[in-house]
Formats: C-alpha cells, sequence, structure tokens
C-alpha cells in the first residue's frame, strides 16, 4: 500500500530525502570527472610517490656507485686519466699480488683476535648486567662510552699507550721484568694493538645488544632451570645462550663484516706509515691496501677489482649467516 507524503502545517515543502548509503562495504563510489580522475590517481599513484625519494636516493649512492665501480675493475683507470678496457686482467693480477695475500692474511688474523675476544666479553658483560646490581643503569650507559668516542681520539691514545719508548703498556712489562715490546713494527704486537683498540670500542655495543635479546627470554626457564638445581653459570650455557643464539650469529656476521672494513684503527695506528699498514706491512688490511691502491698509487682500476673482492667476501659471510640460521630454525621445527 503507498504511502502519500503530506505537507507540513504551515506549507512548506516535505524534507528531502536522506542521501544515499555508501556502497558495500561502507566505500563510496568515485566521483566522475575530473575530480574522479584524481581521486583514482591518488589512490593508485601517491604509494608509490612517496617511496620514491628512498629508490632515488639508493640509485644515486648505492646502485650506481657498485656498477660503475664494476665496470671500472673491468679497465685499466688511473688518477685524472681514461680508461682502457682490460677484462679480468685486474683480478689476475690481485690473484698474484703477494700484497693481497697479505693484506687478505692480516685482515682474517686481526679479525679473530678482535671479534672472538670482543663478543665472549660483551656476553660476560651482558649476563652480568642481565641480574639486579647496584648501579645497574649507570653501567649500561658506562658499557656505550667507548662506542660515543671518535675513531681517531681512541686510536691516537692507545698509540700512546703502546708507544715502545715511552708507553704505559711497557713500563707494566718492565716492572713484571719483561723487555719491551715493539708494538709497531713487529707483526704480532702491532696486530693485537690494534685488536685491542677494536675489542674496547666495540665490547659494549655488543653487550648491549645481548642484554636486550636476554630480556626477551621468558623467566619461567630460568625458574624452571632452578627449580632443578641448576647453578647460575648452568643456566647460562643450558638457557640462556640457545634463547639468544640468532642474536650471537647476527653480531658475528656484523663484527665480521666489519673487522673487514677494517680502516681507520690501522691507519691512524700506524701514523706517517699508516696508510701502508707499517713500514713492512705487517697490519695492512684489504680497506687499506685499497685506498692505497686507489689514492696513493692512482690504479682506480685495481681498487675497484679489490672493492669487489670484498663484497665477494662479504657476500659469502652473510650467506654462511644465512645457511647457520636456517638450519637453527629447522632443528627448532624437529
Amino acid at each position: 500500500m503507498a504511502t502519500s507524503v503530506r505537507a507540513r502545517p504551515d506549507g512548506s515543502p516535505p524534507p528531502s530525502a536522506p542521501p544515499s548509503s555508501p556502497g558495500p562495504r561502507g566505500r563510496r563510489a568515485a566521483p566522475a570527472g575530473l575530480r574522479g580522475a584524481l581521486y583514482r590517481w591518488d589512490v593508485t599513484a601517491a604509494p608509490y610517490l612517496f617511496v620514491t625519494p628512498f629508490f632515488l636516493t639508493f640509485a644515486a649512492f648505492g646502485l650506481f656507485p657498485l656498477v660503475y665501480t664494476g665496470w671500472l675493475s673491468l679497465n685499466r683507470v688511473e688518477l685524472g686519466g681514461g680508461a682502457r678496457w682490460k677484462g679480468l686482467e685486474n683480478y689476475t693480477d690481485l690473484a698474484t699480488s703477494e700484497f693481497f695475500w697479505n693484506a687478505l692474511l692480516n685482515t682474517f688474523t686481526i679479525g679473530v683476535i678482535s671479534t672472538v675476544p670482543q663478543l665472549l666479553m660483551a656476553l660476560g658483560l651482558a649476563h652480568l648486567l642481565h641480574y639486579k646490581l647496584r648501579g645497574r643503569g649507570f653501567f649500561r650507559v658506562a658499557v656505550l662510552a667507548p662506542y660515543a668516542t671518535s675513531i681517531a681520539a681512541a686510536t691516537l691514545v692507545f698509540a700512546q699507550l703502546f708507544n715502545t719508548d715511552y708507553g704505559l703498556i711497557n713500563t707494566f712489562l718492565d716492572v713484571l721484568g719483561i723487555g719491551p715490546v715493539d708494538w709497531e713494527a713487529s707483526r704480532w704486537p702491532a696486530q693485537i694493538a690494534i685488536s685491542t683498540i677494536v675489542v674496547w670500542r666495540w665490547t659494549g655495543y655488543n653487550a648491549l645488544i645481548y642484554l636486550a635479546a636476554m630480556q626477551a627470554v621468558p623467566r619461567d626457564l630460568y625458574e624452571a632451570a632452578a627449580l632443578d638445581g641448576a647453578s647460575r653459570w648452568r643456566q647460562f650455557l643450558s638457557v640462556t645462550i640457545p634463547s639468544i643464539r640468532p642474536t650471537v650469529l647476527f653480531t658475528i656476521v656484523v663484527s665480521t663484516i666489519g673487522a673487514t672494513q677494517l680502516f681507520g684503527e690501522p691507519m691512524l695506528y700506524g701514523g706517517s706509515v699508516g696508510v701502508s699498514g707499517g713500514s713492512g706491512n705487517q697490519f695492512q688490511t684489504l680497506s687499506l691496501l685499497m685506498y692505497e691502491k686507489g689514492w696513493v698509487t692512482g690504479a682506480l682500476g685495481q681498487a675497484s677489482a679489490l672493492a669487489w673482492v670484498m663484497l665477494l667476501l662479504l657476500l659469502i659471510v652473510g650467506g654462511g649467516q644465512a645457511l647457520a640460521s636456517r638450519h637453527h630454525r629447522k632443528k627448532l621445527g624437529g
């Protein structure tokens, strides 16, 4: 039965019908005309417009230098001169260069004697800071202070400590009846001194990373281990270490990458012969060799080839970490 619409008592027309409800699921239909075209463009193109600055920055400062360095590595390029095609000759020259193998060995040894003590000490510090102790907040800030110190300042201080003639380290060794050690001209003492700088700067940083991972471990695991009679040391080995294993793998990879790119500490420690890694190249790393090839001798092609070799080494390290993480996940899933 149809209903009639009555007029108001004052004779004014009845109220108009309410606006149509939105479409399905609350969506409004796109307006027509130019306004509709702008609406559709905003919905489809605006997200790409927002991420465009990142891709432009990455292309300008990441992708282009990488590709251009790869092209330089296949050419003979002198500083300030033109390029002449050489193919893989720069890479074969590296394979037969004693300086390259010396720098590779130095990078490996310095990386080992700096990374292993650094991560072990960081684990111990994080374990101590994980438990309640007085001044815990102060100690958490204090362990991060070396990381905030500049490389130049830290290296210059340690260079004075390890000075052969008047350094504090040799003074203590003399008190113990040990003769003075040449901490710069000798191979192993020089590498130990440089590794000490790296350990001092990065131990606290890694300790805070481990501490954050330890705080995410459920307390129920520690309580269950304590009920079973496990000591704090046993809890650390059987509960803490397995629980933070992914974090440990992450710090190993990051520390290895940092050791591969080690540049500032050995260069400043060596002083006037820092670029060559000492008078006998006893602590020259891959980064120092690349800098020497590119900006001292002017062989940009060889320096670019060395940069790509370093990239390959880092990719191998990253791939090893990915395989280890996958194996760990499969083991937990099994």
